[in-house]
């Protein structure tokens, strides 16, 4: 899979994501098991976009971005922003 593929499968994905982010939000007081998708749900998008970012940054500074990999939830969520 060439580089501007992965990143737009990544992407894609990303947008699946919010979109389920975005019902969630959008069906008022959520259910346990809404909340705890809800959650699952904005990790996953964190590791994405994670990935994305490292694969931008390998591919800008002369690497190569087949050699981003999705970071664990606990790393992801430390980041700001």
């Amino acid at each position: 899979m060439a580089a501007s593929e992965k990143d737009a499968s990544v992407l894609a994905h990303i947008q699946h994501l919010v979109s389920e982010e975005h019902k969630l939000f959008e069906g008022g007081e959520l259910t346990p098991e809404e909340q705890h998708r809800l959650i699952a749900v904005q990790v996953e998008l964190d590791q994405c976009w994670d990935l994305l970012r490292q694969r931008r940054a390998l591919r800008e500074f002369g690497g190569d971005p087949s050699q981003a990999h999705a970071r664990d939830a606990d790393t992801v969520k430390k980041y700001i922003g």
